[in-house]
């Protein structure tokens, strides 16, 4: 099958809520490259200019101005999302979002919500061969913390967006939305994607309702395009 990407809309901010956008100036957020001390040296412009003298006649590298990306991945692993494969194709998912945020060099936060409590599993590092451990080992069981996995999602990207404002996050939430009750949610605190895996014979869709309360957008796993090995999640 041909391969279909997962993606999230940006979210478009007005008033006071709006964000800096990049300018053609030197001085804007993205503007013209500039110089830094801990940049590298471009050998061949120093060498143009003759041999240097002065650590001031070394020519450094532009630092990139790129903001690093945070892929924040939130797990539904209650006993639910164990029946008709859902597990097995969030876990498809779940590989190729890691490989992706390896090759991008993203990095990645994982919440896991199954059991009594929500967990983390990593918080904010580079993806590496211990989380396809964790996923290797997955296994589903137990009540649905959900709504706690997203109170202590959106508390934990609050703080790191103060900590680091200028950081591009994004949320990915796998789960089949079954919730006893869906009380009033506050909107997600970043573009945000929920993947329902609810693929039982009659679904409830509960988890296209829990998308709409978030304020995030909404795609079934089903939808993806079957037959290959893995699925890419690409951020605008």
């Amino acid at each position: 099958m041909a391969k279909k990407a997962l993606s999230i809309r940006p979210r478009t901010a007005t008033g006071a809520d709006a964000r800096n956008r990049p300018g053609r100036l030197g001085g804007g957020l993205r503007g013209a490259a500039r110089s830094g001390v801990a940049g590298s040296i471009d050998w061949a412009a120093t060498l143009r200019q003759g041999r240097p003298q002065r650590r001031e006649q070394l020519v450094l590298r532009p630092r990139s101005q790129q903001a690093e990306e945070l892929w924040l991945v939130l797990v539904d692993a209650s006993a639910s999302t164990r029946r008709h494969g859902a597990l097995s194709l969030a876990k498809g998912v779940l590989a190729e979002v890691f490989d992706s945020a390896y090759r991008q060099r993203a990095r990645l936060a994982v919440l896991q919500a199954g059991g009594r409590k929500a967990q983390w599993l990593w918080q904010g590092r580079k993806a590496s061969a211990e989380l396809h451990r964790w996923l290797h080992e997955l296994g589903a069981g137990g009540g649905t913390p959900l709504l706690d996995a997203l109170q202590q999602a959106g508390d934990w990207l609050l703080r790191r967006q103060r900590a680091k404002p200028h950081e591009r996050q994004r949320l990915l939430i796998l789960t089949d939305g079954r919730l006893r009750d869906l009380p009033a949610l506050a909107p997600l605190p970043c573009p945000s994607l929920l993947l329902d895996t609810e693929r039982a014979p009659i679904r409830l869709g509960r988890a296209r309702k829990l998308a709409q309360a978030l304020q995030a957008d909404y795609q079934h796993i089903d939808d993806l395009a079957p037959g290959v090995s893995g699925h890419t999640w690409r951020t605008p």
